[in-house]
């Protein structure tokens, strides 16, 4: 394949270059503005805690934003929005001529509500850390430095992996929860090699 670029005398662009993404070996993603490193945040449930602990959790995130200049927050639904379906199922009921069909689009809409309630807690929080010139035993530090802020402030927090950004990337740009696995190039599982 590449012999047949070189006689044609043609560029493939990199992988993600429409969006503006490359991928980067430092667990981040290289993008046309800098580099960006990610780490994967474990939520406390919320909904389960006091107004006090809340408080406190809101006060410590706020802590670590204002002592790292660099540090921004990215916060992904986890799992699918049916916000689109109970529109529609709602307009559906309000034009439907029939009360038997429109109490059952009523009936679907709350179904997808009560659905939605449920999965309310499957959000995934990304810290996305602003990379400057570092390299090597530099940028370990400096990411050393912004984990263990976050862990000083009671957070769960890990480097993203590959798949991580992967996932969270797949969630970003395509709205797509389901995937189990994304590949690093499209049409990747159909290659068959030695052929």
């Amino acid at each position: 394949m590449k012999n047949e670029q070189k006689k044609r005398g043609k560029r493939q662009a990199p992988p993600g270059s429409s969006s503006g993404l490359m991928r980067s070996p430092n667990s981040g993603v290289k993008t046309n503005h800098g580099r960006l490193a990610f780490f994967a945040i474990k939520p406390t449930n919320l909904s389960v805690q006091p107004p006090e602990a809340v408080s406190s959790r809101i006060y410590a995130l706020m802590t670590v934003l204002k002592g790292q200049a660099e540090i921004e927050m990215l916060a992904l639904n986890s799992k699918e929005s049916f916000e689109d379906n109970k529109r529609h199922y709602r307009q559906r009921a309000a034009e439907e001529d029939l009360p038997v069909i429109s109490r059952l689009l009523e009936a679907d809409a709350k179904s997808l509500d009560r659905l939605q309630i449920q999965m309310a807690t499957a959000r995934e929080f990304f810290v996305l850390v602003r990379l400057r010139e570092e390299t090597g035993m530099e940028l370990h530090t400096h990411l050393s430095r912004v984990q263990k802020s976050l862990e000083d402030q009671g957070f769960k927090a890990s480097l993203a992996s590959g798949e991580d950004l992967k996932r969270m990337l797949g969630v970003y740009f395509e709205q797509n929860a389901t995937t189990e696995k994304y590949e690093d190039y499209d049409g990747e599982r159909w290659i068959i090699l030695n052929d």
